[in-house]
């Protein structure tokens, strides 16, 4: 979500005139784009503005915006604790960009816009200029780029204890499937093949604030995002697994070109922990849910999300995440240790967990994942993949990089190849993070 806000702003700022510079000493407008989802993303906001300050005082001119979910959580603290800070504005109010920058520079004041609105609807899609500069200074045209992320809604209804999504992104409201169809199709007829569809839950996309349905359910808009020619590959994030419908299980089989990956974050393997947390489900329906989606595509790469050390999680606890892990053995997992965040509910809760108990589960879990991951890796050796390809490997070896429809890194050695293009490739050896192979 954040990527997709940055690259709107970005558009936006090109529509005003604004081009993006690799040298930011030499830049008139720098944005921050923020996450407050985990406590050190908020501190590495407050370290980057510390070291702006100087860049401001030399150059007053400068105008200075924090976007995103701390300027929405910190709103005015954040100008007070950081002077340097000329525009402060949360998700909902990103649009006001360019009108807030030519504000800012008139009148030499602090703009805040972090209202939120229970009605708030996502503009409707407005295609960007013919040409967009890159950080390069290279004149490319908007979306040749070969995947773009595609905001379907936005805001989430379901107050996770530990979560501060509900109070900085607001409540869940989706976009109208006419207009989500035609951003994708104005893309691909840019280049565009692949489009991962983004919202804090895209499982109950299309529901009104009242519960009822409003557009079409997520399985249906997935089928009219698949009949769009030119899109080859279909994606989406993140998905609650308590909405997880078996129409939507059904569409792994159904839609060819709906990648076999799945993000669904699990957080705990323990259902005490998990009724804190108030994730609506048990272990024993997650790994229900789970296991549908293995029985109806064999080879989706299932991938999720872990808390530890959450407020009064016993060692009983962590070794039921534990024994999740060996169960479904995820493909991957973004772990994290608990952190307090303002105005969620488990800042109250007692019995919180010491941090180096918690960093010492982070690191037992850790391991354990990577083990997995590279077993499941392995699981590729000797297959062939399709794989589309992004670019040189980064490794600056001469090789090419892409992904498996299950959203694996291949590194291979190819002819010229162009971002986009589609090969085949055999798979040589499975390592932890990425696959090495040959093409087929």
């Amino acid at each position: 979500m954040n990527e997709r806000d940055s690259e709107i702003m970005g558009q936006l700022l090109a529509a005003a005139n604004y081009i993006p510079t690799g040298d930011i000493k030499q830049a008139d407008v720098i944005v921050i784009n923020t996450c407050s989802i985990r406590e050190k993303a908020e501190q590495k906001v407050y370290s980057l503005l510390g070291r702006l300050k100087n860049l401001k005082k030399n150059k007053p001119s400068l105008i200075i915006s924090v976007a995103g979910c701390v300027a929405q959580q910190e709103a005015e603290r954040l100008q007070a604790r950081m002077p340097q800070v000329d525009i402060v504005l949360g998700p909902q109010q990103i649009y006001k960009l360019p009108e807030l920058v030519a504000k800012a520079g008139k009148r030499g004041k602090l703009q805040l816009a972090v209202d939120q609105s229970p009605n708030f609807a996502i503009p409707r899609y407005s295609p960007p200029s013919p040409a967009v500069i890159n950080k390069k200074g290279d004149d490319i045209e908007a979306g040749q780029f070969f995947k773009k992320f595609v905001t379907i809604m936005q805001g989430c209804n379901n107050f996770c204890t530990y979560c501060v999504v509900p109070y900085t992104r607001g409540r869940e409201t989706s976009r109208s499937p006419e207009d989500v169809i035609a951003e994708i199709s104005h893309h691909a007829r840019h280049g565009v093949k692949e489009v991962t569809l983004l919202g804090q839950n895209v499982n109950s996309y299309g529901v009104s604030s009242k519960g009822r349905l409003k557009y079409v359910p997520f399985p249906e808009l997935l089928k009219q995002v698949s009949a769009i020619d030119g899109i080859k590959r279909v994606r989406f994030t993140t998905s609650h697994p308590k909405d997880l419908s078996p129409e939507l299980i059904k569409c792994f089989a159904a839609i060819e070109k709906l990648c076999p990956h799945f993000h669904l974050p699990v957080q705990s393997g323990s259902n005490r922990i998990l009724k804190k947390m108030n994730r609506k489900y048990t272990i024993e329906q997650y790994l229900e849910k789970a296991d549908a989606l293995l029985q109806m595509r064999p080879d989706i790469a299932l991938t999720t999300d872990i808390i530890v050390g959450f407020p009064g999680e016993k060692d009983e606890d962590f070794e039921a995440t534990l024994k999740l892990l060996e169960k479904i053995r995820f493909h991957g997992a973004f772990s994290f240790k608990y952190s307090d965040r303002p105005q969620a509910k488990s800042v109250g809760f007692d019995n919180k967990i010491d941090e180096h108990i918690k960093a010492e589960r982070l690191r037992i879990l850790q391991e354990r994942q990577n083990d997995i991951s590279l077993l499941r890796n392995k699981e590729y050796e000797g297959s062939v993949q399709l794989v589309m390809v992004e670019g040189k490997s980064k490794s600056g070896d001469g090789q090419y990089s892409g992904r498996t429809m299950s959203n694996i890194i291949v590194n291979f050695e190819a002819p010229a190849l162009t971002p986009g293009q589609e090969v085949f490739v055999k798979i040589t050896e499975g390592l932890l993070h990425s696959l090495r192979g040959i093409v087929a």
